[in-house]
């Protein structure tokens, strides 16, 4: 049975994501602040889910968290990096600034880096980053969410470019989805949103196929093309 880990697994994408690796032969490690909330999740997967709550921004904690969930799980094939936070902020509080860099940035790199070590000491394994289609260009709206969006999918990239330079069998893949139905989809105008299971679903459907970057739903590839085309002069007046 494969092993997989799934950080982030209280709510939103991470937990629709976990019954969807369940469901398909893994047994899961779930992670997560609100150890109440694991509580659930493992009752509704007895025997097939592990917990550890931990908070990914108390740094001196996460790796020998992560080793021992390994432990229990007995081994580790696929980590996914899916914790994160963000808010709109169009009067630029510090404070919620500095949250989305705090949980986004350092975390994400601790929990990579670590993660590609171990699957290139035992020849093998996957990595998967759940970062945003807010990481294509920066927003007026939530200028550090898409700042450190913007690191996860720039961090990814250097991993995969090690990997394949190195002709080490460790997979990378950069998740991008777009507005999901959950906590952090803020707004009166937001649409294309999907809800959580859909997106679950694509994203194993992505994992099964090793890709590199997947945009959550498909139809955000389109939206992320449009981003980039677009010129500096034009964007900046959106």
């Amino acid at each position: 049975m494969k092993k997989a880990i799934v950080i982030g697994a209280t709510s939103g994408i991470g937990r629709a994501l976990v019954k969807v690796l369940v469901e398909n032969g893994f047994m899961v490690g779930a992670t997560g602040r609100r150890k109440h909330l694991l509580d659930t999740l493992q009752a509704e997967h007895p025997g097939k889910v592990f917990i550890s709550a931990f908070d990914v921004t108390d740094a001196t904690t996460v790796i020998p968290n992560l080793s021992a969930l390994v432990k229990e799980l007995g081994g580790l094939d696929l980590l996914v990096l899916s914790s994160g936070t963000g808010h709109i902020n169009p009067t630029l509080d510090l404070a919620l600034e500095q949250a989305a860099i705090d949980t986004n940035v350092f975390p994400f790199a601790q929990i990579a880096g670590w993660s590609f070590n171990f699957f290139q000491q035992q020849q093998g394994g996957h990595l998967v980053g759940i970062s945003s289609i807010a990481g294509v260009r920066g927003n007026r709206h939530a200028p550090a969410y898409n700042a450190t969006k913007a690191f996860q999918i720039s961090y990814l990239e250097g991993l995969r470019q090690k990997a394949v330079n190195g002709r080490w069998p460790v997979f990378i893949t950069d998740i991008r989805p777009g507005f999901m139905d959950t906590a952090m989809a803020q707004g009166d105008k937001v649409f294309w949103v999907a809800p959580v299971e859909k997106a679950a679903r694509q994203i194993y459907r992505a994992i099964e196929k090793k890709k590199s970057v997947a945009y959550i739903t498909r139809r955000w590839r389109i939206i992320a093309l449009l981003m980039r085309l677009m010129p500096r002069a034009l964007y900046e007046r959106l």
